[in-house]
């Protein structure tokens, strides 16, 4: 039966939280961050009393690390990480089957595929978030009723007398999402659901092993993956989740595992079994609650994209969050799963794809298979690069690129080198093209000010006292070859819109002052734009 939050009366004297977030995973951790960053009072209410301290999820793109980087995180995080190049898929006999390479640099300024271990990443989230005065924490507090209230959202707390009160919740509590179960959705189920058994090591000698491969043996699915520096993944495909626990008994792992690695060159330190599965909510908002992450969504692993969707859906809740809580509509939260829904099923549509590729266990199908990707490969005569589409509708307009990611790189303003969010910062940002010396006039750049956005001119390489130097050549050539004007995006890095020629960009402001700006405004930006 669906239980929906009840109205429960006023309490007077409750101090009513801002947000509160479900789960302190890495996507919990990252709503709080964000949401901290931004000036409000954030409470997390974590089922665990620790940290989970053992690896899950075990790779992020440069999208994500573009996140962490905005959280000052990224740099001390790359001692712990590997940076890995290419992806194989290979059957039985060795044979590459399907390749992905990666760029030593992205599209977004950083590598485009980690290797990490996820204790040391919500360590290094951790302490983000216990720097924020305005964040608490508590730990050990599990979730047992939501209800709604005139301020928003009462939470109740398992062994605790007191409510917390919130003006809004996150739920980012897993796969076995309490919140989403309490709401009464329902999960939309693509039928691709398979148990495997992971096994972590912790590298203590010198290992030849491959750092991202899929063995695709009809006998026996394997696939291998680092962990980072110091770690490694494991993980065998099972007959029946029944066979594990005769299974994980080390010496039965160690078996496995001797073509690879031996006991003097590793310390087995988990095996855990899991079924992949492929299910996404059907609603992600119910009044003031919000899902995010697995509680939204769950995909199989084999493009290793499930941190990074949930961070995904952290930063774009955030952002649209921080608005609606400054006075904005809150149907601007209505744009959440509109524009992310579309996204991840992308991603599961093709993670399924490369899944049943994976796991064939019939060898005469296996076969087939082997000769058509090897022909297929031959054929296309160099690695495949992953591509996922832009966001569904929501807060960007239909110009050119809307709903893309923004590219990211180096520049250089006023003596200051490095990439764009480091030396000019986040946020609603516009940029011209100004190379050839026009600019934002001074109405437009008025408009600007008033949402917060903030406005840059790219210039020409020779010209360093105003503007922007465009040091690696990644915003020029954007402009080049898309032959738009100005473009603006938001903080989750995605392109609002874009202006063919300048006299457009009020026009595109509106877009934004529509959406952000406070209901009671007296005198809007939106209202000083003609139509």
């Amino acid at each position: 039966m669906t239980r929906q939050p009840e109205p429960a009366p006023e309490q007077k004297g409750t101090h009513v939280y801002d947000v509160a977030v479900i789960g302190y995973g890495p996507v919990g951790m990252v709503t709080a961050a964000l949401l901290g960053q931004a000036g409000h009072d954030v409470i997390v209410l974590e089922r665990y009393p620790t940290l989970y301290n053992l690896p899950r999820a075990a790779i992020f793109d440069d999208e994500t690390m573009r996140t962490f980087d905005r959280l000052g995180i990224a740099r001390d995080l790359l001692p712990t990480l590997h940076v890995q190049r290419n992806y194989e898929w290979r059957n039985g006999a060795g044979e590459l089957l399907i390749e992905h390479d990666f760029a030593a640099v992205g599209g977004q300024g950083w590598a485009e595929w980690y290797m990490m271990y996820q204790p040391y990443l919500e360590e290094a989230l951790d302490g983000v978030v216990r720097g924020l005065g305005n964040v608490e924490i508590r730990m050990g507090s599990r979730v047992t009723a939501l209800q709604s209230t005139h301020h928003g959202v009462d939470i109740h707390v398992e062994g605790d007398d007191a409510v917390v009160s919130a003006r809004y919740v996150v739920a980012c509590d897993g796969g076995n999402s309490f919140t989403r179960g309490w709401l009464g959705i329902e999960q939309e189920d693509y039928g691709f659901s398979e148990p495997w058994m992971v096994c972590d090591f912790r590298l203590t000698g010198a290992a030849d092993v491959p750092k991202a491969r899929q063995v695709c043996d009809p006998e026996q699915p394997i696939s291998i993956i680092s962990l980072g520096p110091r770690h490694h993944r494991f993980s065998f495909m099972l007959d029946s989740a029944e066979s594990f626990p005769v299974e994980r008994e080390p010496d039965r792992v160690w078996a496995r595992v001797g073509a690879y690695l031996d006991r003097e060159q590793a310390e087995l330190i988990r095996v855990a079994t899991y079924t992949f599965r492929s299910l996404v909510a059907e609603r992600w908002r119910t009044g003031r609650i919000l899902l995010a992450g697995d509680a939204a969504h769950q995909m199989p692993p084999f493009l290793g994209q499930g941190m990074c969707s949930g961070i995904r859906d952290a930063q774009n809740i955030a952002f649209k969050l921080d608005a609606v809580l400054r006075g904005a509509d809150d149907a601007l939260l209505d744009t959440y799963q509109s524009e992310r829904e579309p996204h991840v099923r992308a991603i599961i549509a093709k993670g399924i794809e490369l899944g049943r590729v994976q796991t064939m266990r019939d060898p005469v199908a296996a076969a087939e298979r082997d000769a058509r990707l090897i022909a297929q490969r031959a054929a296309n005569g160099h690695p495949d690069k992953m591509r996922f589409p832009g966001l569904g509708p929501g807060l960007h307009d239909e110009s050119p690129q809307a709903g893309l990611l923004m590219p990211q790189g180096r520049v250089e303003s006023h003596g200051t080198e490095g990439l764009f969010d480091d030396v000019l910062g986040r946020g609603f940002v516009l940029l011209v093209d100004g190379r050839d010396g026009t600019s934002l006039d001074a109405s437009a750049a008025e408009l600007a000010d008033g949402l917060g956005v903030a406005v840059h001119h790219l210039t020409d390489r020779r010209l360093t006292t105003e503007g922007i130097t465009d040091v690696g050549g990644v915003y020029g050539r954007w402009f080049d070859e898309t032959g738009r004007a100005a473009v603006l995006w938001r903080p989750d890095f995605y392109i609002l819109g874009t202006a063919g020629v300048l006299s457009d960009v009020p026009a595109l402001l509106k877009t934004l002052a529509i959406a952000v700006e406070p209901v009671q405004a007296p005198a809007t930006v939106a209202e000083r734009i003609r139509p």
